[in-house]
């Protein structure tokens, strides 16, 4: 258990510093468009015929960009929001490719958003049950609490493809609208992949613990 943990650790903190480290590197570069991330953020909603239902926020805080679904609203932190660089625009156009993705009705994202309020509660107990139930030799507890947890890796394992499939779709429409040049193109797909390492490295990580408690539970 020890074992995994640390390796969970060195996986997750290494995901962190890649991507702090590369988003540092690409947030200094003004990109060739001179476009804010809010300016490419509205140029591709304006594309889709969604400037009218998806709104566009700054909020505070650093690398929590996000969009959500519920209020259809894109929001971008302040270094991505008010700067431009390629990092920015990454960013802004990754974020509205969720914003696409809800408009399309695309599957992965309608599963991930049926998982969730599960997930969160897995997510949060699940591990806590399993690892009580295996001190206490109570097999019924160490289940549910497998069960609530394996329900919370699902949902990171399905916003794997809806988080490659946002960076696609990002790297497409910049290349469509014609705002991003082949440099340009080369750091916002850097500042996108290390994005998405951090995800893979949570799921992996979810997903040992996981397997750990499956196999405790057959000893």
């Amino acid at each position: 258990m020890f074992g995994i943990f640390i390796l969970m650790m060195i996986m997750t903190l290494g995901a962190q510093w890649y991507l702090r480290s590369t988003f540092g590197t690409w947030s200094k570069r003004a990109n060739t468009a001179g476009m804010t991330g809010r300016d490419v953020a509205a140029a591709i909603l304006r594309k889709h015929g969604l400037d009218g239902t998806v709104q566009i926020e700054a909020v505070g805080g650093s690398l929590s960009d996000h969009y959500d679904p519920t209020k259809r609203v894109v929001r971008l932190s302040q270094p991505i929001h008010g700067a431009a660089s390629v990092a920015g625009m990454a960013v802004a156009a990754h974020e509205v490719g969720h914003a696409i993705q809800h408009a399309k009705a695309y599957a992965p994202l309608q599963w991930r958003t049926s998982l969730l309020p599960v997930a969160q509660i897995g997510g949060n107990f699940g591990p806590y049950l399993a690892i009580f139930g295996l001190m206490l030799g109570a097999t019924g507890l160490v289940n549910v609490g497998i069960l609530l947890f394996g329900v919370a890796v699902a949902f990171q394992l399905v916003t794997l493809p809806i988080e490659f499939d946002a960076s696609n779709r990002a790297l497409a429409e910049l290349r469509e609208l014609g705002i991003v040049t082949q440099q340009d193109a080369g750091g916002a797909r850097a500042v996108l992949n290390a994005a998405a390492l951090t995800y893979v490295a949570a799921a992996a990580g979810s997903l040992m613990y996981l397997l750990y408690f499956f196999m405790a539970s057959r000893n």
